[in-house]
C-alpha cells in the first residue's frame, strides 16, 4: 500500500518520483561528463547487462609542489588559502567546488565525493613556504574550497600537520568545517588563539537531522556542529556559525533557529551564503531535488531563480553570495534582526599576525 501525504514529500515512493534511487552515503545521484570533455559515453536506460560501478572512496596522491594559493576576489575576505585535499567525502550535493573537479579530469558528481586528491605533503610544502623571505604573514583560509576536516582526516591527520606548523610560527588561520572532528585540534587551536591568531567558522545548512542525511550524507549532524562550537568556545577559541547554504524555499525558514542554537552553543560572530548553482551544480541539484523532495521541487528552483536574477547561478562580484531581489532582501533583513536579538556579530573578528617567528633565530615554546 503506497502511504501518500499531501503536501509533503516525506512519503512520496521514490518510484513515482521518477528519480533514480540515490547511490547509498552519497549526495550526488549521477556522475556527468565533465564539461571539458569532448566525448563522453551515455548508458542505455534500458541496458541492465551491467552493473553499476562502485562507489567506494579512492585516494589519489596530489604532487604539487606549493600548497598556498592565492585570490584577489574583491568580495572574499582573505587573499591567502589552503587546500589539503582536492573533492571533499562530505558529498554535500550544494557543495559550489564540485566543478573544480572537472579541471582533473573527473566529474563534478559522484567522482567529486569518491575520487579525493590528497595532498600528504601539504606540511613540508607549508613549512617552506612559510620560511621563505617572500612570505608576508597574514590570515591563512583553512580551507577555501573543500572541507579539511573530511572523514578520511581522521586517518591521515594532514590538517593537523598544517596546523602544527601554523601554530609553530604563530600565523593566524581561519577554518570553516562541517565536521565536529575539529575539535581533535582544541590543543593548537588554542595556542593560536592566545595570540589572537585562530579562528573556527562551523557551518550549519539546517538543524533537520533527516535533511541534513540527504543533503550532506557523511557530514557531523547539526546536533554535533552545534557541540563543536560549545568545545570551542570553552577553550576559548573564536568561533561563529556560518550558514550556508540558504536554499530558498527549503531552508531559509531555519535562519532563525540556527543562529540562536548557535548562539547557545558560545558562537559570537556569523556570516551566510545564499545557494548558487555553478556550471554542473545546475543539473545535479535539481536531480537530487526531484528524487528527495519532488513535491517542493519546482517552488525551490524557482525561488532561487527569483534572487539570481532569473538564472540558478550568478557571479557577480558584490552580490554572488548573498544575491539580488525582494527575497534576498529579506534573507538579509532576517540575518541582521536574528543576530542582534541573539548578540552575534554579523562580521568575522580581526585576527593577528603580530606573533609570528620563523623557527631558528630563538627557540619557540610551543604550548607557552
Amino acid at each position: 500500500m503506497l502511504c501518500l501525504q499531501m503536501g509533503s514529500d516525506q512519503y512520496l515512493p521514490r518510484q513515482l518520483s521518477g528519480a533514480p534511487e540515490p547511490p547509498r552515503g552519497r549526495g550526488a545521484l549521477s556522475n556527468p561528463s565533465s564539461r571539458f570533455e569532448k566525448l563522453h559515453v551515455e548508458p542505455d536506460p534500458e541496458d541492465d547487462s551491467e552493473p553499476s560501478p562502485a562507489r567506494r572512496t579512492e585516494f589519489y596522491r596530489d604532487t604539487s609542489e606549493t600548497l598556498i594559493n592565492y585570490n584577489d576576489s574583491p568580495d572574499i575576505g582573505f587573499e591567502a588559502s589552503m587546500n589539503p585535499y582536492r573533492g571533499c567525502e562530505h558529498g554535500c550535493i550544494y557543495c559550489y567546488a564540485r566543478p573544480t573537479h572537472e579541471y582533473l579530469g573527473f566529474s563534478a558528481g559522484l567522482d567529486f565525493e569518491t575520487r579525493i586528491m590528497v595532498k600528504d605533503r601539504a606540511p613540508q610544502l607549508l613549512r617552506a613556504e612559510l620560511s621563505s623571505p617572500r612570505w608576508k604573514p597574514q590570515v591563512i583560509a583553512l580551507s577555501g574550497v573543500t572541507d579539511p576536516y573530511q572523514p578520511v582526516e581522521r586517518k591521515l591527520r594532514i590538517t593537523r600537520g598544517c596546523l602544527e606548523v601554523l601554530a609553530e610560527f604563530r600565523n593566524p588561520v581561519g577554518i570553516v568545517t562541517k565536521n565536529h572532528l575539529v575539535t581533535r585540534d582544541l590543543d593548537l587551536l588554542s595556542v593560536l588563539a592566545r595570540s589572537d591568531a585562530a579562528m573556527v567558522y562551523i557551518s550549519v545548512t539546517t538543524l533537520d537531522p533527516e535533511l541534513a542525511s540527504r543533503m550532506e550524507p557523511r557530514t557531523s549532524q547539526p546536533q554535533h556542529r552545534l557541540d563543536a562550537m560549545a568545545r570551542l568556545a570553552e577553550a576559548g577559541i573564536p568561533v561563529g556559525v556560518m550558514v550556508a547554504p540558504v536554499v530558498p524555499g527549503l531552508t531559509d525558514h531555519e535562519m532563525p533557529a540556527i543562529l540562536a542554537a548557535a548562539a547557545a552553543a558560545g558562537a559570537r560572530s556569523a556570516g551566510y551564503v545564499v545557494l548558487r548553482l555553478p556550471h554542473g551544480l545546475s543539473s545535479l541539484f535539481p536531480e537530487w531535488l526531484q528524487a528527495h523532495y519532488p513535491l517542493r521541487s519546482e517552488k525551490v528552483l524557482s525561488q532561487i531563480r527569483s534572487v539570481r536574477e532569473g538564472k540558478l547561478n550568478s557571479a557577480e562580484f558584490g552580490t554572488r553570495f548573498q544575491g539580488k531581489g525582494t527575497l534576498a532582501d529579506q534573507i538579509a533583513q532576517m540575518f541582521r534582526v536574528s543576530c542582534q536579538r541573539h548578540g552575534i556579530q554579523a562580521r568575522s573578528p580581526s585576527l593577528s599576525a603580530a606573533d609570528f617567528r620563523r623557527p631558528g633565530g630563538q627557540q619557540l615554546d610551543l604550548f607557552r
